[in-house]
């Protein structure tokens, strides 16, 4: 059995105040709570900054420090990634392995850009890697949205060409669960089988929910996934 956090869009800048709140607080209360969870990794899916500066990655790095786990990230459409690898490469990753389960991320972000789009080049890297994926379970991770939110979200700023990258999701049985951030919500869906899961904003949500949140996943050998949103008064 093993556990891993993921948090999303923390939106952190060179200055406090960011789409009115003050994301950096917000961070440091959801670290507090996750230093007192069993964990074996920490997993952050996008817009770690909110203008991708080099001063606000490192701001990030230190708020994230109580964090005694690995840490892995993939970037957002806020994310400026040459700063990113600058300030935080250690952070990115193609696959991580917890146990009998690989994590596989796949880049939607497309440049100057607010919505999501799979390349082919994109997706040929992903087809390689799950076929050579030697692990009994598969999470497949990425920035943004791949199903309709049915809530408030505008879909129009989601992932363009979700029914491509379900073309090589669908070859593989292995693939337990997607998840992605980028809408700032909490939700859970099926497609195909497949369990997709969004994951709050640890600055703010773009629905009515006024706490910030993060999820917190259990995973077990035999191909069974359960999680917990947790939320935080911010």
């Amino acid at each position: 059995m093993k556990h891993f956090v993921q948090i999303s869009d923390c939106h952190i800048d060179d200055n406090t105040q960011v789409m009115g709140v003050n994301s950096q607080a917000s961070l440091k209360k959801i670290v507090a709570r996750i230093t007192t969870l069993k964990n074996d990794a920490l997993l952050i899916t996008g817009d770690l900054t909110h203008h991708g500066t080099c001063q606000s990655y490192q701001k990030l790095k230190q708020i994230l420090t109580p964090i005694t786990t690995d840490i892995f990230a993939i970037a957002g459409n806020h994310d400026n990634l040459g700063n990113f690898k600058t300030e935080l490469g250690a952070y990115l990753f193609d696959t991580i392995t917890l146990g009998s389960w690989d994590i596989v991320q796949i880049n939607s972000v497309q440049m100057h850009q607010t919505s999501g789009f799979v390349t082919t080049q994109a997706l040929t890297k992903l087809d390689a890697q799950l076929q050579n994926s030697k692990n009994k379970h598969i999470i497949i991770v990425l920035h943004h949205p791949i199903v309709p939110m049915n809530s408030t979200w505008n879909d129009a700023l989601s992932l363009k060409n979700p029914q491509d990258l379900f073309k090589v999701l669908d070859k593989y049985p292995k693939i337990r669960v997607t998840l992605f951030g980028h809408a700032h919500e909490a939700a859970e869906f099926s497609k195909n089988g497949l369990k997709i899961i969004a994951c709050p904003s640890t600055a703010l949500q773009f629905n009515n929910e006024k706490r910030i949140g993060f999820n917190y996943y259990t995973l077990f050998d035999n191909g069974h996934l359960s999680y917990e949103t947790q939320w935080i008064t911010r």
